[in-house]
Formats: structure tokens, sequence, C-alpha cells
């Protein structure tokens, strides 16, 4: 059984000025995670989370919002206004490893407290009006905290579980628990999507050889650095130079529409440009620039040495940290 592609959302990148420009260049993405929007208390959205969710500022198909937040009522408010935007399903964030976000106990953080959060699932669960799935981590400090996670999980009918097999504490680096993602293959009564360093080609059909029953998987940093990884992944060509050209001219030009001025646009390309790098050969020069800088002018001109002075890899190498 071929696998299904799930672009993650990345807070600050994976906005709908990226999804519409990568969907037009590139493609082969399934669906489009929304990165997270957190309902305050007064149950009103912000302009950026409006223009993000927007459908007519979205030009892709299949788009799934994220919504984090340990209040209940506030889970079925924001359900309830991406239902009446039309989407068809509504995504929570138990994932994200942020310290501000788990200090809050949202996010990852909400694993720290199994009660509350059963007790959230079971009113989410009896009144949401759309199908709800989850993005979760095995736990806050220890693995084996996904032992009852898990269980908590399997009293209710989420709609696909997406798992990061790894606790908070360890963010985005050391070596992924795949042993208890296994597990859960074999014990959840959901159905199972992967997340987690999935960067190259090879990466995925690792995974899938070690996992031959797991039908969908979530890629986010990798997408990010390979832009036609997915593509890659039906078959498809590597980027050219010329593509992976026009879908940062597209960003920037779009940003720059969206923003109403270069400098948050920059900003933005500044965020992207820390993971894009890696598909270029010979790239620490640039992309230490690329930190440093401040102003459009700075950026435009580090973009255009880029596509002048460095060679264009096939596929990212190494670990993107």
């Amino acid at each position: 059984m071929s696998l299904r592609y799930a672009a993650a959302p990345l807070e600050g990148i994976t906005t709908f000025v990226f999804r519409n420009a990568h969907h037009r260049v590139f493609g082969g993405v399934d669906r489009y995670f929304l990165p997270f929007f957190s309902p305050a208390a007064e149950h009103i959205l912000t302009n950026r989370e409006l223009r993000d969710l927007d459908p007519a500022n979205n030009t892709v198909p299949n788009l799934v919002p994220q919504v984090m937040t340990r209040r209940a009522e506030d889970f079925l408010w924001a359900a309830e206004q991406v239902r009446a935007m039309g989407y068809r399903e509504v995504n929570l964030n138990l994932g994200c490893p942020s310290g501000t976000v788990v200090a809050k106990g949202k996010g990852a953080g909400f694993l720290g407290h199994l009660e509350e959060l059963d007790q959230f699932l079971d009113e989410v669960f009896s009144k949401a009006a759309v199908p709800v799935s989850v993005k979760t981590r095995l736990g806050i400090r220890n693995p084996e905290e996904f032992h009852r996670i898990l269980e908590i999980f399997n009293r209710y009918p989420i709609a696909e579980l997406t798992v990061h097999p790894r606790v908070q504490k360890e963010f985005y680096k050391g070596a992924l628990h795949r042993d208890l993602f296994a597990w859960a293959m074999s014990e959840s009564r959901n159905p199972l999507c992967y997340n987690g360093d999935l960067v190259t080609v090879e990466d995925c059909f690792t995974l899938k050889a070690e996992f031959p029953k797991v039908e969908s998987v979530m890629i986010g940093r990798g997408l990010a650095a390979d832009p036609a990884l997915l593509r890659k992944l039906r078959g498809g060509s590597a980027a050219t130079r010329g593509e992976v050209e026009c879908f940062v001219q597209m960003l920037y030009e779009g940003y720059c529409v969206a923003y109403g001025q270069a400098g948050p646009a920059a900003q933005r390309m500044k965020e992207l440009w820390f993971y894009l790098i890696h598909l270029f050969r010979g790239g620490e020069k640039q992309a230490k620039a690329m930190r440093r800088l401040k102003q459009p002018r700075e950026y435009e001109q580090l973009e255009a040495s880029i596509f002048r002075d460095l060679e264009l890899r096939e596929a990212v190498l190494g670990p993107l940290v």
C-alpha cells in the first residue's frame, strides 16, 4: 500500500503563501496542516489567523487547521469556526515542545496533565461538530509515559493520531524511539501517522520497510529543506535550480503583498532558509549571514548570491538541526 503524505505545520514558515507556492511549483502533498492557532478566552480570531484560515487565500486542496489549547470550550469554539469556513477536520496540537508553550500546559505540556487531558478529550469528542485528529509526542521526560497516554487516546474516536516518537525534553534531537511507535502500531485503536526525521527519499523507504503497515507520514522540516521531496517519493524528479528560484521568488513576493512591506517578508524568508540552505552545497557562509541579516536589501543580495554561487544538491545531506 502506498503512503499518504502530509505536510507538517511549521510556525512562521508554512503559511498560506508557502502552501500555495509549494503546491503550484512542486506538489506531491495529500494534506497540508496549518500552523496552530491558540484561541483566546475572548473567542476572537486575530487578523493573522483569519488571513491564514480564509479559504479565499488558500488554493490547495485538503487543508487541516490545527488548534492548541488546554480548554475544551476554547477548542470546541475553534472547531466550530473552522467548520463554518468549510473545513472537514481539525487537529489538536499535543506535540509542540517549545518551553513557553509547555509552561502554559499547552502543546506537549498537556501530556503532563493526563487526568485533565482525559477530561478535555471526553468533552471534545462528545461535542465536536467535525472529526478531530491529534498530533502528539510520547510524553514529557520518559518515553515510557506513552503507555499511559495511548491508553487514554484509545478511549476516543481520533480521526488520525500522528506520533512524533520523542518526548518534549528531547525537542528534535537525539534518537527517535521507534520501538514505541512499533508498539503503538499494534496497540492503537485509531489510525496512526508517523512524523519525525524524514528528510530524504531513503529515510521514507527505510521507514516503510520497518513499518510496512504504516499508511500515512507527516513531513515538516524535510519538506522545508527539500520542497521536491514528496514529488520524488511519488517517482518524480528532484528540484531544479530554476524551480527553487521560482519558488523562493514567489514566496518573497507573496509575503511582500501579504505584509504590505519587504521587512517582514525578508524575516519570513530568513526562517525558511534555515532549512532550505541544506539543499545547496557549501552554503555555510550564506547560512551564517542569513541569521544576521536585518534589512530587506541584505536579504535580496544574499538570495541572489546563493543562486549565483552555490551548487544545488539533488537531496539534503545530514540532520536538520
